[in-house]
């Protein structure tokens, strides 16, 4: 069986035990349970704690695992990104008290304070500050006025946190990150069930990207339509029974669809639907 590691709490658990689902898997009922076997799919799910999947994976006990891009760079094992998921996502970011420094190049002999010392460690010596990190878990933003780091290093969603605590985020992001499909490095994905899960996974983002579109409108204006609406290879068009109209469907981007709705209505298209698309293979 393919052996799977899954969130078993936190930010990413929910989102990426409902996309499994989505994608056909069998998902646990109750969080106490710590593996799931999906007989009909060949799949084992072993539901483990974020920090600790890329390291599982990396031994080669596991095949593929579903964790943060920024927890695997934080643990500097030896696996490596094969998907993106488009969930979880989070901004890396410095930050400090106003006039203490602009960007690392200012941090020189200071003190950094994190929860991701992987991350921030190799981010100061690619860019090759000398600069001390101290690692905390949670709750950074004190670091700095318990006088334990002048600098910290955190995500950063609208920075209202760091706000309230008198700080201000500084420099370029230092890692965007966001759920991603890991295997151990050089593992390949040429396996046949690995190649089927991506598949599925790929589907459900395109699934969740994408609306169907159908609607009526006049021969004489399918081009300018078509335009609106190229499909991912072509729409598909069809003659309705009153003669000088065709019926035409075709996948569009679910942002777009609401303005695609109107520029075909100006146009003289009729009868416009948006269905969901639950699941897809391309």
């Amino acid at each position: 069986m393919l052996r799977i590691a899954v969130p078993n709490k936190g930010s990413l658990s929910g989102p990426a035990s409902a996309m499994l689902h989505e994608a056909g898997y069998r998902q646990r009922k109750e969080s106490k349970e710590l593996v799931v076997i999906d007989p009909d799919n060949e799949v084992e799910f072993f539901y483990l704690r974020p920090k600790d999947i890329a390291i599982y994976v990396a031994s080669g006990k596991l095949d593929i695992g579903i964790t943060g891009r920024d927890l695997l760079l934080d643990s500097g094992a030896g696996a490596e990104e094969i998907l993106a998921l488009n969930f979880g996502r989070s901004t890396f970011r410095y930050a400090t008290r106003p006039g203490t420094a602009q960007g690392p190049d200012d941090f020189g002999g200071m003190t950094i304070a994190t929860s991701y010392e992987g991350i921030v460690a190799k981010h100061l010596a690619d860019q090759g500050i000398d600069a001390s990190v101290v690692h905390l878990d949670g709750a950074v933003e004190t670091a700095i006025q318990l006088g334990v780091a002048q600098i910290i290093a955190d995500v950063v969603e609208t920075g209202t946190s760091l706000r309230n605590a008198g700080l201000e985020v500084i420099g370029e992001p230092i890692l965007k990150s966001e759920a991603i499909v890991i295997r151990r490095d050089g593992a390949g994905t040429e396996s046949p069930q690995v190649q089927q899960f991506l598949r599925r996974l790929q589907g459900v983002l395109v699934a969740r990207s994408y609306v169907m579109m159908d609607y009526d409108c006049r021969a004489e204006h399918l081009e300018q339509a078509v335009a609106l609406t190229p499909g991912l290879e072509s729409p598909t068009v069809s003659p309705l029974h009153n003669e000088g109209w065709v019926a035409v469907r075709a996948m569009v981007p679910a942002k777009d669809a609401q303005r695609i709705m109107d520029d075909l209505y100006e146009l003289g298209a009729r009868a416009i639907l948006t269905t969901a698309i639950h699941a897809c293979r391309l």
